[in-house]
């Protein structure tokens, strides 16, 4: 594709950005300093006051003057920032001397900044951190405690040693008498004490804690399942059938794509209808899913699956095969990534497809789903405004982000969710058509997991395999297709040009229909009675997944 001179000066300019940006983040993670022996303990003595006890040891301070603790100011798969740091108090210090120096024995850590506590260590060999963080909101960004419960997601209880988040950590949970603990890296209800390679890893794995959670198993693939429902109303004898259907999802998805690289993976459902919100949240071995209402009420049961079928393909859609910016984190600052619309849109897509190719939705339901998608987001003002590249970046003022100012926002700003949705439906239709059959996103997915995650060696300590740029994505993609895809990405992903869904759709026999409704259209995907066979044959493989 030939560029302008304009294109190719943006190009340079986004390119130099994300070099500084790199090298800001390597200096904080400064990989050459001596490893420390880190450990936490979270103990909850007193839970209907929601206060966590958060204990941190450090060993292995070999002469350094100072060490500082940070919690994050937002975490992984939620991208607007938080401050982590409102819920924590009483953060204190104590050290253990080198023979015969004195210490301090115990005293209040100096607080550097909203996110940041220094302790001075210059004679010391170890010390303990200690504070208390005060959790009572069940999501899958933040924590909760009381008498019911205890479930915490790590970036907003545990703080990390500066410099050091790449060292191996380990945790002990210290729960109440009676109450069993899982998590994605437990092997059983009884395990109380984990380790981890690293802090991003410690903050990736949510964990429950309560009396009485139920787990239902099943395998795939020579791999354990574990769905874990904790309900706080009536199940209406639902909970075996949650189970079933999750299990047609995950056979779905691990048929689509490379085999995953664990032994085990834990669905964590909440049925909750005091819950002020619902959520789902994706991690490396695990998912945690809130529902607000109880499992045996309406279409709790279809919506949790639902979100299941979204939560679990991003074990490898994002977890592992990821965008430039997401992993190793710095938490300092908000996330820089343009990759969002393939990380999140793409994932949507697929969450929906594979439960039609699970036999859980019929044709018409999928359709009407990405009906939706299409109405919602043409129907957008900011459909013109905001490309898929651009609402990747601004993903801090989207993902449930808080506005205290008035802003234009409504007007200006999409989502890179159902952006990136109607992306995937467009491109998956257009490489079916114009290969014939030969080729597909499915096939794209797949060789992009296997190349930048199993076959790349590591960027980073965080995981293996390296950060695709947006750039990477759409090279093999064109490659992959056999046809060159610049124009498409350049059209409709950088820039707001409405998508081809017409020639799309056409490939599959299928036509979307538009009912102006005042102000608004209405978007339906219909059958095309007139399709050529070769059409029927294209999409029948396409929600059949051949």
């Amino acid at each position: 594709m030939k560029r302008s001179a304009r294109a190719y000066a943006a190009r340079a300019l986004c390119l130099l950005m994300l070099a500084a940006s790199a090298a800001v983040h390597a200096r904080a993670q400064d990989t050459s300093a001596p490893a420390y022996k880190i450990s936490y303990t979270l103990s909850m003595p007193e839970p209907a006051s929601h206060l966590f006890d958060v204990r941190v040891d450090v060993e292995g301070l070999a002469g350094a003057e100072y060490v500082d603790f940070q919690i994050p100011r937002w975490s992984p798969g939620r991208y607007a920032v938080f401050d982590f740091a409102k819920n924590v108090q009483e953060a204190r210090a104590r050290l253990r001397c080198k023979p015969g120096a004195k210490c301090p024995n115990d005293f209040p850590a100096e607080r550097l900044d909203t996110q940041t506590w220094r302790a001075p260590t210059a004679a010391a060999v170890s010390l303990t951190f200690s504070y208390k963080v005060y959790a009572d909101d069940l999501s899958g960004t933040f924590s909760q405690l009381d008498q019911r419960h205890a479930n915490f997601n790590g970036g907003s209880v545990f703080v990390y040693v500066v410099g050091h988040k790449q060292d191996a950590v380990s945790l002990k949970i210290d729960a109440p008498k009676g109450w069993k603990i899982i998590n994605g890296q437990s092997k059983s209800t009884e395990q109380s004490s984990f380790d981890f390679a690293n802090y991003d890893l410690l903050i990736d794995a949510p964990t429950e804690v309560a009396p009485d959670f139920n787990v239902e198993t099943f395998e795939v693939g020579g791999k354990k399942y574990r769905v874990v429902v904790h309900s706080f109303g009536e199940e209406g004898g639902r909970r075996g059938e949650l189970a079933k259907q999750v299990e047609r999802v995950v056979r779905a998805e691990t048929a689509l794509m490379p085999a995953p690289d664990y032994e085990q993976y834990t669905f964590l459902f909440h049925f909750d209808p005091t819950s002020r919100r619902g959520d789902g949240m994706e991690h490396l071995n695990s998912t945690q899913i809130i529902e607000t209402a109880a499992l045996g009420d309406g279409d709790t049961l279809a919506d949790a699956v639902g979100t299941a079928a979204h939560e679990f393909f991003h074990v490898w859609n994002v977890k592992r095969m990821r965008p430039a910016g997401l992993g190793p984190w710095d938490f300092t600052r908000p996330v820089v990534t343009r990759g969002l619309w393939i990380a999140e849109g793409f994932t949507n897509y697929y969450g929906k497809l594979s439960q039609r190719r699970a036999g859980l939705w019929d044709d018409e339901r999928l359709l009407r789903a990405y009906s939706g998608a299409v109405g919602g987001i043409e129907n957008l003002p900011g459909v013109r405004l905001t490309s898929a590249v651009e609402a990747s970046l601004l993903a801090p003022f989207i993902d449930r982000a808080s506005h205290d100012q008035k802003t234009n926002t409504a007007n200006t700003l999409v989502s890179y969710y159902p952006k990136g949705e109607t992306v995937a439906l467009t491109l998956d239709l257009l490489i079916r058509g114009r290969t014939k059959g030969r080729a597909s996103l499915d096939d794209v997915m797949r060789r992009a997991y296997t190349k930048f995650y199993l076959e790349s060696p590591a960027d980073s300590y965080y995981l293996k395999g390296h950060a695709y740029t947006v750039e990477e994505f759409e090279q093999l993609a064109s490659e992959v297709a056999g046809t060159d895809l610049s124009d498409f990405f350049r059209r409709y992903v950088h820039n707001t040009e409405t998508l081809p869904y017409d020639e799309a759709l056409a490939y599959v026999g299928l036509r979307l229909a538009r009912t102006p409704d005042g102000a608004r259209t209405t978007y339906r995907i219909e059958r095309d009675d007139k399709a050529a066979p070769e059409a029927l044959a294209l999409r029948e493989a396409w929600l059949k997944g051949k």
